[in-house]
């Protein structure tokens, strides 16, 4: 027992050994190759910590003009504490996820009940707040405060089993727990700020998860004992994904000679709170969506196909249809039955008011809204 001790005692050693010889060139590469990021030029705690929410799962270039639009609305941590949900929400309208920024705003409060409104500077306080987990509250303690705490992420483990041609499974919790431990004994003490940025910013554009990664572009090649290998692409080692669940549904863009339909989600859930155009379970055909319409009141002027578009979440997949279908009065419907939690806007609303999933952009178009891109992203890249 002594002995299998030893030899995993050695392992990490030699682990962190290898590690230890990434700060020098990777940060030397950083300082002349970064990104200029609005967050990075003016990193205050409230700052890296919005960005960082953000930048769950997508790109950097999708993330600017929100975080641009969000600090210019919601400035600091009060602003957000106080802020109706329906802003929020709409801030947040077309980055998905949407209990990150939830998660923001209770935090939000703790922030403003318990430390003044102000972030603290300990990163257990950090990992406290609802949202942050290690990876974000290790980047905004080294970030924003100099602490020296790792922020390990999908990136980090990529360039870390690349670079140690390490076979463990990244899926695993315990791995990545492993691996965070080693890397802050490894990180530099006097700028652990730019080192996580710096091992975040080499797994976007330099060690990447699709395709080849530039290794002719990598300052860690001649540490690299997967390059060595000519083996890049087979780390890092990863669980395969679990089915997602399909849900097919039908779209209808409702809408008389000045308004359109739209209904608001449940409070709890997937998209709790957005808005979304009426939906139907399941595959119907036009015949069985006039009849519906029917049976609640609603006279049918005209009724057009407009294909179909498919959403995927994390855990479930939309298979959607929809149908445009022009009607003499949306209010004329019964609204003791299925239509009574409808509501009637101008289309133009929707640019400022009513937060509409970015699932729905395929439908969206047909009104002419304003409508995020697509912007998200099935692996770690950012």
């Amino acid at each position: 027992m002594g002995n299998k001790r030893d030899l995993e005692n050695l392992k990490e050693e030699l682990s962190v050994t290898a590690l230890k010889s990434i700060p020098k060139p990777l940060l030397t590469w950083y300082d002349e190759k970064r990104r200029i990021l609005p967050w990075r030029e003016e990193p205050t705690p409230y700052r890296v910590w919005v960005s960082e929410i953000m930048l769950q799962q997508t790109r950097v270039e999708a993330v600017k003009p929100y975080y641009e639009r969000f600090m210019k609305t919601l400035p600091d941590v009060p602003a957000l504490a106080q802020a109706q949900e329906e802003v929020l929400l709409k801030l947040w309208e077309g980055l998905g996820y949407y209990n990150r920024v939830r998660n923001l705003q209770k935090a939000a409060k703790v922030l403003c009940e318990t430390y003044g409104g102000k972030m603290p500077a300990d990163y257990d306080a950090l990992l406290s707040l609802p949202g942050i987990g290690s990876y974000t509250a290790g980047a905004i303690a080294s970030i924003a405060f100099g602490i020296p705490k790792p922020a390990v992420d999908g990136n980090v483990l990529r360039v870390l089993a690349r670079v140690r041609a390490d076979e463990r499974c990244i899926s695993e919790e315990k791995v990545k727990l492993a691996v965070s431990a080693e890397l802050e004994q490894a990180m530099p003490k006097n700028r652990p700020g730019d080192f996580n940025q710096a091992m975040m910013e080499i797994g976007a554009l330099t060690c990447t998860p699709n395709g080849a990664p530039h290794c002719d572009e990598c300052p860690l090649q001649s540490l690299c004992k997967a390059h060595a290998l000519g083996k890049e692409t087979d780390y890092p080692v990863k669980a395969a994904k679990k089915a997602r669940q399909i849900e097919d549904k039908t779209v209808l863009i409702l809408r008389d000679e000045g308004r359109i339909a739209l209904r608001k989600r449940p409070a709890k859930g997937l998209l709790a709170s957005m808005y979304e155009f009426p939906c139907l379970p399941g595959k119907v055909s036009s015949d069985e969506v006039l009849r519906f319409l029917s049976e609640n009141g609603l006279k049918v002027l005209r009724i057009q196909p407009l294909g179909e578009a498919k959403h995927i979440f994390t855990h479930k997949e939309w298979h959607m249809q929809g149908y445009l279908i022009r009607v003499d009065e949306l209010d004329r419907g019964d609204r003791s039955t299925s239509l009574r939690d409808w509501i009637y806007i101008e289309p133009a609303e929707t640019r400022e008011r009513y937060p509409i999933p970015s699932a729905y952009e395929f439908y969206a178009k047909e009104l002419s809204m304003l409508r995020g891109r697509n912007i998200f992203l099935e692996d770690e890249q950012k």
